[in-house]
């Protein structure tokens, strides 16, 4: 199965090692990866007959297939290719440049898989529609709690269940100062400093401690799970720069948690502090994420893992690429 990779960050790098690392169990499993391109922001790595992941890795822009000039979106048009694996940065305003390398890869009939929550923010439901015409699969696994198989459990799992609701913790970093607040008794911005120098919050750390990127993970959990057409316009949302250690404090005085849930129905979708009891499933600490999806039949089901990390992410792309295996071989 032929790759083209676009987007060679943190989670780019990951996986191609781990597509290196693991390569012999992966053909002993019928998964034959063959990467005949790597594209950055500028530039790329290409070979139509396939690349030498572990030596590129090594020798970076040294590699004799690094070509400056080299565009993405006419990769997908000119190199072989079965499945497009879109990991470029997330922009949940325009949903660029990751939102017209899915919409190219699709037009061209590709398979896509991406780890990228702007484009299925800003056009989720058209590019749906887009891979449904085309008889393509785009998978998104990585999207929602990295390693977390929320929407593998949804999807197969679950096929014959009506969900009607989904709960839980879907950003690491407000949930590691969340933790620290309540464990240790430190301050709302002594926390957040913690987690911008353990690298859990950027320098900026708006999207998490506003509870954007929450938000926009509950828009992608709404459409890809429950079939509905949401934005993150629709979402009611909140962030966590209100909670006081008073707070915490009164609330543990009762039995409870201050976590920052979001919460999907039919009816409504929230992102905010709420009052958890101590011995909730939604109760976890540290940089964990949890997520609840409670179905007609099978009931609450609780799912737990780290919401985070460039392996984490890359473990959850590999999973979208062996489902594409399986499906593609009819096994």
């Amino acid at each position: 199965m032929d790759l083209i990779l676009i987007g060679f960050g943190n989670v780019g790098r990951a996986l191609a090692e781990v597509l290196v690392e693991r390569e012999a169990e992966l053909k002993g499993i019928g998964a034959n990866f063959n990467v005949t391109g790597i594209f950055r922001s500028k530039g790329g790595f290409i070979s139509p007959d396939g690349l030498n992941l572990k030596d590129v890795l090594e020798r970076g822009e040294r590699h004799p297939s690094w070509v400056p000039e080299a565009s993405a979106l006419e990769g997908i048009s000119e190199l072989p290719c079965d499945v497009v694996v879109e990991m470029t940065v997330t922009n949940i305003e325009t949903g660029e440049p990751g939102l017209s390398f899915i919409k190219k890869a699709l037009e061209e009939g590709k398979d896509v898989v991406t780890s990228n929550k702007g484009p299925l923010v800003v056009s989720m439901r058209e590019l749906l529609n887009m891979a449904e015409k085309k008889g393509c699969f785009l998978l998104y696994e990585a999207t929602v709690g990295a390693a977390i198989p929320v929407f593998a459990v949804a999807r197969e799992a679950l096929k014959h269940n009506e969900v009607e609701c989904i709960e839980g913790i879907l950003n690491g970093t407000t949930n590691y100062i969340l933790s620290r607040m309540s464990e240790d008794k430190v301050s709302f911005d002594d926390a957040l400093r913690e987690a911008q120098e353990m690298g859990y919050a950027e320098a900026d750390p708006t999207y998490d401690v506003e509870g954007i990127d929450a938000a926009c993970k509950l828009v992608i959990l709404a459409n890809g799970i429950m079939g509905m057409n949401k934005r993150i316009s629709d979402v009611e949302r909140e962030g966590v720069r209100g909670v006081t250690p008073e707070m915490i404090e009164l609330a543990e005085e009762e039995g409870y948690l201050v976590k920052h849930i979001s919460y999907l129905d039919r009816e409504r979708m929230e992102v905010g502090p709420r009052l958890v009891p101590k011995n909730s499933p939604l109760s976890i600490g540290g940089t964990f994420n949890v997520i609840t999806i409670k179905a007609d039949l099978a009931g609450p089901i609780t799912l737990i893992g780290k919401g985070a990390g460039p392996r984490e992410t890359a473990s959850a792309v590999l999973s979208d690429l062996l489902t594409i295996v399986k499906e593609r071989s009819g096994r």
